[in-house]
């Protein structure tokens, strides 16, 4: 599943398109994605201007000037396509450019079109992706968002925050750090990096780690994403940038997916071991993560 940085990457890709343009037809070709879509969603869409496009944890959110937000969530396999004829972005089945849209395709489930005739294509083979309208101003309390916690790159986001958020935990820390609920937009790709970096070992519970050490975790998981918002985030499986791109930062990762290498650290030994928590995959180097 897409975490912050794909999702980061995917809304930069969408705003210069959908910011401040008016969605001049919508078409919604099934009732549902992984739940059912809202009532009369393309007519509540159609007209309807995108005054900004923000992102909240892993969904992107587009403020409309109906007082309405569009909420967007990828799943595992949603994918936002857009297509410009007037930049030369349109690409047929075969990726050859030319100067119309390309056709729709079996998965292509919401369809937008912009009033400067850009198009953006919601395609979810998997349909574990999710879209749903809010008032604006009650987004905090819908249930999609509702107790989510700071975003990593918030103000209140910081030190003290964190190291109060670990004490008397016993939950391993990895298991903390995937919480939405603590920290917003984490998945376990960038966890697992994070740790490394900070020299943690993914194992050790929350509360027994020195507030030294959980402070440090604090810049180190904002280096992470930086890196990873640089890169384009991370291509696994299914995940594709709004260009159609591949995201690259899967090329740095120092434990995630290298069970059995060598640690990168200077001077350590160790190998990257893996080890399954809560039925998810761990990266760590039990040499010098600690």
């Amino acid at each position: 599943m897409p975490e912050l940085p794909e999702v980061e990457t995917v809304r930069r890709g969408l705003a210069p398109v959908l910011e401040g343009a008016r969605l001049a037809h919508v078409a919604v070709n099934r009732p549902d994605l992984r739940w059912p879509l809202p009532e009369n969603m393309a007519g509540r869409l159609t007209g309807a201007a995108i005054t900004a496009l923000r992102r909240r944890s892993k969904y992107i959110l587009a403020d409309l000037d109906t007082g309405e937000t569009l909420i967007i969530h990828l799943g595992m396999s949603g994918r936002m396509i857009v297509s410009d004829p007037a930049a030369g972005d349109g690409r047929d089945m075969l990726g050859e450019f030319h100067h119309l849209h390309p056709g729709l395709a079996k998965h292509d489930h919401v369809v937008l079109q912009t009033d400067s005739g850009a198009r953006v294509v919601f395609n979810d083979a998997r349909r574990f992706g999710a879209m749903d309208l809010a008032p604006t101003d009650a987004l905090d309390t819908h249930w999609l968002l509702r107790g989510i916690g700071p975003e990593p790159f918030a103000n209140a986001f910081n030190e003290p925050y964190l190291v109060a958020a670990f004490a008397g935990r016993r939950s391993p820390v990895k298991s903390v750090l995937l919480d939405q609920r603590v920290v917003a937009g984490l998945g376990n790709i960038y966890v697992c990096e994070a740790l490394y970096r900070a020299r943690i070992s993914p194992l050790r519970h929350a509360g027994r780690i020195s507030p030294a050490r959980v402070a440090q975790l604090v810049p180190v998981i904002r280096d992470v994403l930086n890196d990873a918002i640089a890169a384009g985030g991370s291509s696994l499986r299914d995940y594709r940038r709004a260009d159609g791109e591949l995201g690259y930062f899967q090329h740095s990762f120092q434990v995630y997916g290298r069970e059995g290498a060598a640690c990168q650290t200077p001077d350590c030994a160790g190998i990257i071991r893996r080890k399954t928590q809560s039925g998810r995959s761990s990266f760590y180097c039990a040499s010098c993560q600690r």
